[in-house]
């Protein structure tokens, strides 16, 4: 029997690395003739992800193996402060060394005489993710078909993909943001407000990084993306050009074990299943902002005010900016010093604040009626999976536009905030926050329901038969027939 080898390297985050790993382990599990290489790139700051990476080495089975390639020098962050910027020279650096490594995979396979070419898996792709583009060059070098997996949105792929022709049209400045422009963009049914765009296109460096990757995703071979065709018809049907490489919806595609796996912390965890077990069933909305999330001391002060008011029992994932630019998050040493005075004692009976959490567990318990959440689109199919509706609270990236979508288009969330931090100094006050919570927790709304209605859309996509299932097994004949 022949076997088959995949390569894939991610941007070194929590939203972009599990993505691809989850997506790797369900290739392996679809067609055993399968085995996959991930290339890991180390970045400073991120203690969480090597213990996750740490976890996956640990658990993975013979079929999958993580590679890590060796350390360059970061970036300097004097020409710039943006996180696209940045991670795409880092990328950029490691070209190189991604040469290396699948030259070494392919050894084996060049040096094998046809009595053992059956055993030795052959290299059938090799997939990048949104920021790893600059990789699509190694690809080309050594004659591999190469493929870009996409863990965001399709909608936002389509933005991503429309910014050459839009370059034509206008030009996207600070001053232009501030209007009420709306501009046509293929993957969304209305024209998009310029206000939730993701705030990094409207600066020089961040706008020529889109610019570049945008250009790139065009010469792979094909375009792998996390989402379902019941879920983003629209935006999929908008692709549907001769222009384009083909796409493949395969999602979702989750880490359903999450955090509670491998975080240090198990007995907090624990801790906190724990207090969810006293609570009733669906009467406790959960916030948390995600694995880069945090918000500064007045918008907490706002938030635990909102949650005053607004009277529903609440788990608050909650922590501190990092004091170094593109680090994680991390745990407040005094939680009190950022909350209103008594918060804490006035709040006990009904709420419970906290630091890291996993995420997925806490969205699957049954205690859980409703998601505050900053949009990551990793944390809006978890949240669908589980049938958990959505209060949109976007903070950076594409998390805006993913509101939008949301809220506007398909009915899936209620509105607390769908253009946060834009113009100067803006906070989402308490009576927002007590108004979309409110909104949120409405037991027999119109949103709750559509959500339930697209948890079971999710799970019979990925059955066999289901659209993403069959999807993937399209995907996995072309990756056998490239070789």
């Amino acid at each position: 029997m022949t076997k088959f080898e995949v390569v894939l390297i991610a941007t070194p985050g929590f939203g972009n690395l599990v993505p691809i790993v989850e997506f790797a382990q369900r290739i392996i599990d679809h067609d055993h003739r399968f085995s996959a290489t991930i290339l890991i790139i180390n970045m400073p700051g991120r203690p969480l992800l090597d213990l996750y990476i740490q976890s996956r080495v640990a658990t993975s089975t013979t079929n999958i193996r993580f590679v890590h390639l060796p350390t360059v020098d970061f970036p300097s962050s004097d020409h710039s402060k943006i996180f696209i910027a940045h991670v795409t020279s880092l990328i950029e650096k490691h070209k190189h060394h991604v040469k290396e490594a699948i030259t070494n995979l392919m050894a084996p396979e060049l040096d094998s005489d046809d009595s053992e070419s059956n055993s030795v898996p052959r290299l059938a792709g090799l997939f990048v993710d949104m920021f790893c583009s600059s990789i699509i060059d190694v690809a080309k070098e050594l004659d591999i078909p190469c493929y870009l997996y996409f863990a965001s949105p399709a909608s936002f792929l389509s933005f991503i993909l429309h910014l050459p022709v839009l370059d034509t049209q206008t030009q996207l400045t600070t001053e232009f943001a501030e209007s009420d422009t709306k501009l046509v963009i293929p993957g969304f049914v209305d024209p998009v407000p310029l206000s939730v765009f993701p705030p990094v296109a409207f600066t020089e460096d961040g706008y020529s990084c889109y610019m570049y990757h945008a250009l790139r995703y065009t010469q792979t071979k094909g375009i792998v993306i996390n989402t379902l065709q019941e879920l983003e018809s629209h935006a999929l049907n908008s692709f549907s050009t001769s222009q384009m490489p083909r796409v493949y919806p395969i999602g979702p595609v989750l880490d359903l074990v999450g955090s509670a796996q491998w975080h240090p912390d198990r007995a907090h965890h624990e801790s906190i299943i724990r207090w969810l077990e006293d609570q009733p069933s669906s009467s406790v909305v959960f916030l948390c902002f995600g694995s880069m999330g945090c918000l500064d001391e007045p918008q907490v002060r706002e938030i635990a005010h909102g949650l005053e008011r607004a009277g529903f029992r609440f788990l608050w994932s909650l922590r501190e900016p990092p004091k170094v630019l593109l680090d994680q998050p991390d745990e407040y040493t005094n939680i009190e010093e950022v909350l209103p005075n008594g918060f804490l004692d006035r709040t006990s009976e009904i709420g419970l604040v906290c630091g890291w959490i996993s995420q997925v567990s806490i969205l699957a318990h049954k205690a859980i009626g409703g998601f505050v959440s900053h949009c990551g689109w990793n944390s809006i199919l978890e949240s669908l999976w589980h049938g958990v509706p959505i209060a949109t609270w976007p903070i950076y990236a594409e998390q805006q536009l993913n509101a939008l979508k949301m809220v506007k288009e398909l009915g899936l969330a209620v509105e607390i905030s769908l253009d946060y931090r834009r113009g100067s100094n803006k906070l989402v006050l308490a009576e927002e926050i007590e108004r979309g919570i409110k909104c949120l927790m409405d037991g027999d709304g119109e949103v709750r329901k559509k959500v339930k209605e697209m948890s079971i859309n999710a799970r019979m996509a990925v059955m066999e038969n289901g659209s993403s299932y069959m999807s993937l097994g399209t995907l996995i004949e072309e990756l056998a027939n490239n070789v």
